[in-house]
């Protein structure tokens, strides 16, 4: 009872007195320090009985065990989509609202979660957390870590439905399923030809510059 009252009381104070030994990330709880040092070591000691999947927090078990009652109990007002959280649905609703509250005070930049806001001011700080044990490599996101690991393990879960290619990661298997769509999404404003990928876009702008800077 006596170390509840003390945890409540640096709410009001703002004292931190446990730090992270690795990023220097503080806390006001010791349970909230081993929680986020997991993040450090990819510890996982909380698996879910019907896929096996871990979490290395108990409230992320709990939010995940959702997904196998198949329940998605909050709607959107503006739109069909359902959510299984609240807070999802939360999240969701900025789509359609445009509010954007979590803003970089060093660029400006807005983003719809606190989320997204914390891993952009990685770019500034050029804090890189997540750690390869493998060859040491770090990165600013931990889903960059996940698809880094990939390339030691030659796992490609990202399968094409259209042909036998597989790709490491998500991204890779959308580019690529535009050879079979025909999709070109990015257009030059000079010209109007369109592109499957927005680096070739950025290589045909180039093109079109040194043309014009060579008939000058």
């Amino acid at each position: 009872m006596r170390s509840n009252l003390k945890s409540h009381y640096l709410i009001h104070t703002g004292e931190k007195p446990f730090s992270c030994g690795v990023c220097g990330s503080s806390f006001r709880q010791k349970q909230s320090l081993q929680s986020h040092a997991r993040t450090h070591t990819g510890e996982r000691p909380y698996a879910c009985l019907q896929c096996g999947k871990r979490f290395s927090k108990q409230t992320q078990l709990k939010t995940h065990a959702v997904v196998h009652t198949g329940e998605k109990p909050f709607g959107c007002d503006q739109c069909p989509k359902t959510f299984r959280h609240a807070v999802n649905l939360k999240n969701h609703q900025r789509i359609h609202t445009g509010l954007r509250p979590f803003g970089c005070d060093l660029c400006g930049k807005t983003f719809r979660q606190a989320v997204n806001l914390k891993i952009h001011r990685r770019i500034h700080t050029g804090e890189r957390p997540f750690g390869c044990e493998e060859c040491g490599k770090t990165f600013g996101q931990q889903s960059s870590l996940i698809t880094h690991r990939r390339t030691h393990s030659k796992e490609r879960p990202f399968s094409c439905s259209c042909c036998d290619k597989a790709f490491n990661n998500a991204n890779s298997l959308k580019l690529h399923l535009r050879v079979h769509t025909g999709e070109k999404p990015y257009a030059c404003d000079v010209c109007g030809k369109t592109f499957s990928q927005s680096s070739h876009l950025r290589t045909h702008k180039r093109h079109i510059r040194h043309r014009a800077l060579r008939s000058v």
